[in-house]
């Protein structure tokens, strides 16, 4: 079956728009300003034309246009594209959106057989496939920055494997902890987040062309051709859902929101161990800022815009979840609001992920700081309360003994280390037998048990998450690669 679509699109009215035939008067210029999308949907432009290409090549094969005006549509949006990619070609106002302004642009290099591309199809299906099409690439993008910054934090902790720093609760000291092991907690964070962007990827990477304006279409069309020529690995099952849901919008910018909260937490470490209040931490000078007025100022401008730009992130979530949770089926036109904020938060994220490696790899630790720090104010209490709890003290009166000693140490301005054996010995008949430890890498060693503190615990799960930030950069590189081919010639 081939359809015969040769007429003009131009209206009665002298409109241009596709939807122009219904109207008795043209489009309100100022409607016209406010309903046009083409100032992000350009963003998606080579993936608008790279979905007519694969279209226009499956209206050919089931023979619902010829042959030879398949091939010609299919050039013609080749033609555009490189146009486009030359910048001989832009969309404008009047397109109003980026379909139409292919569309506009590939019917002067064709003539009215541009027509027929629309056949089957509509702009509901169309750019729900734009925008999965656009935002797969841009979650696996954002998957390689994990993958780079995992790499990076866990350079930097093989650089210090047996510094030691304080580890803390309610922002006090509590217990030491190595520094390796405080880094990988990250890595942690990022490997979760690893697994939340690719299984948004999953659920992005499916296809919804064919479902039409909402209820399918009656023509013969093989949507499974389409999905293999553009690469998905799944297809919309209800027409409804396909042009209406946006939860793969919504899965990516929870994916990003949560990226953007790990990196505001590491941030705000940053900047409290960089500050004179604590010296952990010296960021190189080319990842610092100073002030115009005080000249000794080194400020950690990028850590403190890190955890600042958790917030436009958390916006553009609650903003779509606003904008979604109201909507009836199927398409509304409050979907267009759908871009421009996914947009803004990948553009934040991979901007995060551009900078914050660099800036890790080349900081330093003051070791001697954070050692000093790490001994400090009855760390070790715990460790004191475990050698009574392991020869049968029940821990609650273990806790009282060295909580009270706790005090008295205070009150009297000394340490553990201060205490003689026979003071020990005093304290509780236990210690008479077995001292408790008083120095931090004595503490730290014990923790020998899995996900622990331990150095050998530490150095097996690193292992453990460079090959997991192996696997994951392999399965970038390979999306990536499967994703460019699909803008070569002969794809």
């Amino acid at each position: 079956m081939t359809v015969n679509n040769d007429s003009d699109r131009t209206s009665p009215t002298g409109s241009s728009k596709a939807w122009g035939g219904r109207f008795a008067d043209v489009p309100d210029a100022r409607l016209e300003a406010f309903n046009a999308s083409v100032a992000f949907d350009v963003r998606m432009i080579r993936e608008d034309i790279r979905g007519s290409i694969a279209h226009a090549r499956m209206l050919g094969a089931c023979g619902i246009i010829a042959p030879d005006e398949a091939t010609t549509l299919e050039r013609g949006l080749w033609q555009v594209l490189d146009e486009y990619d030359r910048g001989e070609f832009a969309l404008t106002i009047a397109d109003e959106d980026v379909h139409t302004g292919v569309e506009r642009r590939l019917r002067e290099i064709t003539g009215t057989v541009a027509g027929k591309l629309h056949t089957g199809r509509s702009r509901n299906d169309q750019v729900a496939n734009d925008h999965r099409f656009w935002a797969r690439r841009q979650l696996v993008l954002v998957a390689d920055g994990l993958v780079a910054f995992g790499e990076a934090l866990l350079t930097l902790a093989e650089q210090y494997p047996e510094a030691i720093m304080p580890g803390y609760t309610h922002l006090q000291r509590a217990q030491p902890v190595l520094v390796a092991h405080h880094l990988q907690a990250y890595v942690e964070m990022l490997l979760r987040d690893l697994e939340r962007v690719r299984q948004a990827w999953k659920r992005t990477n499916v296809l919804v062309l064919g479902s039409s304006a909402l209820a399918g279409t009656s023509y013969p069309i093989d949507r499974e051709m389409v999905a293999q020529d553009l690469g998905y690995e799944g297809i919309t099952m209800n027409s409804l859902d396909g042009v209406s849901d946006r939860d793969f919008v919504l899965d990516a910018l929870y994916a990003c929101s949560l990226i953007g909260m790990h990196i505001s937490r590491l941030s705000e470490e940053i900047i409290l161990w960089s500050s004179g209040e604590f010296r952990f931490l010296e960021l190189a000078d080319r990842f610092s800022t100073g002030s115009s007025i005080m000249p000794q100022k080194k400020n950690a401008d990028i850590a403190e815009l890190g955890r600042g730009k958790s917030g436009r992130l958390y916006g553009n979530l609650m903003a779509m979840l606003t904008i979604a949770k109201g909507l009836p089926l199927a398409y509304n036109k409050d979907m267009q609001e759908d871009k421009e904020g996914l947009q803004d938060s990948f553009d934040t994220i991979l901007a995060l992920l551009d900078v914050f490696p660099p800036m890790m790899q080349s900081a330093r630790f003051n070791v001697d700081v954070m050692a000093a720090a790490a001994v400090a104010d009855f760390t070790l209490a715990t460790d004191a309360a475990d050698v009574l709890a392991k020869q049968g003290v029940p821990f609650r009166e273990a806790h009282q003994v060295i909580g009270s000693l706790v005090a008295r140490c205070i009150a009297e301005g000394i340490t553990f280390a201060d205490l003689s054996d026979e003071q020990w010995a005093d304290i509780h008949p236990v210690f008479a037998e077995e001292r408790p430890p008083v120095d931090v890498w004595t503490s730290v060693s014990s923790r020998n048990i899995i996900g622990g503190t331990a150095p050998d615990q530490v150095e097996a799960t690193r292992a453990g998450q460079h090959v997991a930030l192996l696997e994951a950069r392999y399965w970038v590189v390979d999306r990536l690669r499967v994703d460019n081919q699909l803008f070569e010639r002969n794809a």
